[in-house]
């Protein structure tokens, strides 16, 4: 796990992006994404790429990089540099500018963009990427992460029990992020006793089920992306509020 450097190991995780969202998981490709096999955007240029490298024998079809295979890749944007440029990324979804406005002594960091290649997402891998953001955190002292989690396809009512269970996850006031109102989708919440929760918890995916064993919190409705072809929700998840438990394991916070 590092950091990609350079505009060749950025388009590499863009390449790697492309064959899991568009090639695996149906997202539609705009402009010349197709032509050229990437999957690219504006905020690319002004993030931090986090890769997971695999350094045993790569295949003729891997992604290379000079130190192995690209497996894994998460983007990271820190609220000063978006504020430099166009803002977050999730602000087109979620509301996120009053949240950052309620608390202008902290730094809110942008997640997005996770994928890791289909024989890759095991616990150990998810940990690997989870280890390299939170290195992330402490190295430039960081208070909240947030970003955007994904559900695969674009039908509510697929997604009823996840999202009823996702909604108990709610917000408390002074955390609380709306989705943007023109593309808002209700979330049900379920009833605490409901025999539905199990079953919902297991329908969700691991990246959002390591979010809320940290603590994290679900922003206000979720909203359907049609070129990823996913229903979104916001994960926030202030340093604060982690269990401290994890700690031991992936190091304290900085003072």
């Amino acid at each position: 796990m590092r950091q990609a450097s350079g505009r060749d190991e950025i388009e590499a995780c863009q390449r790697l992006r492309y064959r899991v969202f568009y090639e695996e998981l149906g997202a539609t490709p705009i402009g010349d994404m197709a032509m050229h096999h990437v999957d690219g955007d504006e905020f690319d240029p002004i993030c931090d790429h986090l890769v997971v490298i695999r350094r045993e024998t790569a295949t003729e079809d891997s992604i290379k990089l000079a130190d192995g295979e690209l497996i894994g890749t998460y983007r990271l944007l820190r609220q000063e540099v978006a504020e430099a440029h166009q803002g977050f990324y999730s602000q087109a979804e979620f509301d996120v500018a009053p949240l950052i406005a309620r608390h202008p002594d902290l730094k809110f960091l942008e997640l997005g963009r996770s994928c890791v290649l289909k024989p890759y997402r095991t616990r150990p891998v998810v940990e690997l990427l989870w280890k390299g953001i939170w290195n992330y955190v402490r190295a430039h002292d960081m208070n909240v992460m947030l970003g955007c989690a994904s559900l695969e396809g674009t039908d509510p009512t697929e997604h009823a029990l996840s999202l009823g269970f996702l909604a108990a996850a709610a917000a408390p006031p002074e955390w609380r992020v709306g989705a943007q109102p023109a593309r808002r989708i209700p979330m049900q919440p379920l009833a605490p006793s409901s025999l539905e929760r199990k079953k919902a918890l297991r329908q969700l995916p691991p990246l959002i089920k390591g979010y809320l064993r940290l603590g994290c919190f679900i922003g206000d409705g979720a909203v359907v992306d049609p070129q990823f072809n996913t229903i979104d929700v916001l994960i926030i998840l202030p340093v604060s509020v982690i269990n401290a438990r994890y700690f031991a394991h992936f190091g304290a916070p900085n003072d």
